[in-house]
C-alpha cells in the first residue's frame, strides 16, 4: 500500500519558500547594501529604489576604515588554521583509531572540548598569547582558531579512518610499508572526503570567529567580522555600510560553502551508516 503522492511542483515551491525564510536576513543585508540612506530608513523593506554602490565605496574606501586589510587578515587566518589542523588531527585520528593511543575515552574528552562555550578560554589564551607578545597578530588567532577547530576536525577524520577498510592497511604491512608509508599512501586518499569536509567546517569557523578577534586583535590582525562591527558608531549605526560590509565578508565563505557542498555532505556522512 502507497501513501498519496506529492506533486513535484509542490515540493519544490515548498523548498523554495523554506529557503526564502531561512535567508531572509541575508536578503534583507543584500536590498539594504543597496538602498540610500533615506531609503533605509522610510522603506526599510523596501526594494533598493534608486540603487546606490555608496555604501560599498565606503566600506572599501573610506579613511580609517582598512576593509581590504581585514580581508587579507582573515584569509591568511582562516587558511593558516585549515593547514595547522589538518596537519595535527589526520596523524592524531589515525593514532587514535588504528593505533590505540588513548583509546576512545581520548576522543571524546576531546570533542567535549569543543562543547565549552568559546568564553570558557578567553581569559587564559588573553594571558598566554600578552605573555608571549603574541597579541594582534595573526600567529595568535591561528593558534586560537586551531585549538578551538582541532576538536571537531578529529572526531570528523577519526570517522573517516574507521570507514577505511581494516584489510587494505594489512595487505600493506604484508608487503612491508611502514606506518608513515601506510598513512600517506594508503590511508591519505581514501581519507580525502573527511579531510575535504573537516577543512571546510574549520575555514567556515575561523572565518566567522568574532569573540577571540575583537579580543586578542585591536588593528594589525583585525579580521572581517571585527571591521564590519567598526561602522556601529557612537553616533548610530551605519545600516548601509554595515550592510554592504556583511555582503563583502560572505562572499567567500558561501563560494566555500557551495563548491565544497558535496566533500562536506560526504565527509560528514562517513561512517553513518555503521552499526
Amino acid at each position: 500500500m502507497t501513501g498519496p503522492r506529492i506533486s513535484p511542483l509542490l515540493i519544490t515551491l515548498a523548498v523554495a519558500i523554506v529557503a526564502i525564510i531561512v535567508n531572509l536576513p541575508l536578503i534583507g543585508a543584500l536590498l539594504t547594501s543597496f538602498k540610500t540612506d533615506g531609503a533605509i530608513v522610510n522603506q526599510p523593506l523596501g526594494l533598493p529604489l534608486p540603487m546606490t554602490l555608496e555604501h560599498y565605496e565606503n566600506v572599501l574606501y573610506r579613511a580609517g576604515y582598512d576593509f581590504p586589510l581585514f580581508f587579507r587578515n582573515s584569509a591568511a587566518i582562516a587558511f593558516g588554521t585549515v593547514v595547522l589542523v589538518t596537519l595535527i588531527s589526520v596523524p592524531a585520528a589515525y593514532a587514535i583509531v588504528r593505533l590505540k593511543l588513548g583509546g576512545q575515552w581520548l576522543l571524546n574528552a576531546v570533542a567535549a572540548m569543543r562543547l565549552l562555550p568559546a568564553m570558557f578560554f578567553v581569559l587564559p589564551f588573553f594571558v598566554m598569547l600578552s605573555t608571549a607578545g603574541l597579541l594582534d597578530s595573526i600567529w595568535a588567532m591561528i593558534i586560537v582558531d586551531t585549538f578551538l577547530n582541532l576538536p571537531i576536525a578529529m572526531v570528523i577524520l577519526a570517522r573517516g579512518v574507521a570507514d577505511v577498510p581494516i584489510e587494505i592497511e594489512e595487505a600493506a604491512k604484508i608487503d612491508g610499508a611502514s606506518a608513515y608509508r601506510i598513512l600517506t599512501s594508503v590511508i591519505l586518499p581514501l581519507l580525502a572526503p573527511s579531510i575535504a569536509a573537516a577543512a571546510l567546517i574549520t575555514f567556515l569557523f575561523t572565518w566567522n570567529d568574532y569573540i577571540f578577534a575583537i579580543i586578542v586583535t585591536t588593528s594589525e590582525a583585525r579580521t572581517v567580522t571585527v571591521g564590519v562591527s567598526q561602522f556601529v558608531t557612537s553616533y548610530g549605526i551605519l545600516w548601509g555600510d554595515v550592510s554592504a560590509g556583511v555582503m563583502l565578508s560572505v562572499v567567500i565563505p558561501i563560494m566555500f560553502a557551495v563548491f565544497g557542498q558535496r566533500y562536506l555532505v560526504s565527509g560528514l556522512a562517513s561512517g553513518s551508516v555503521k552499526g
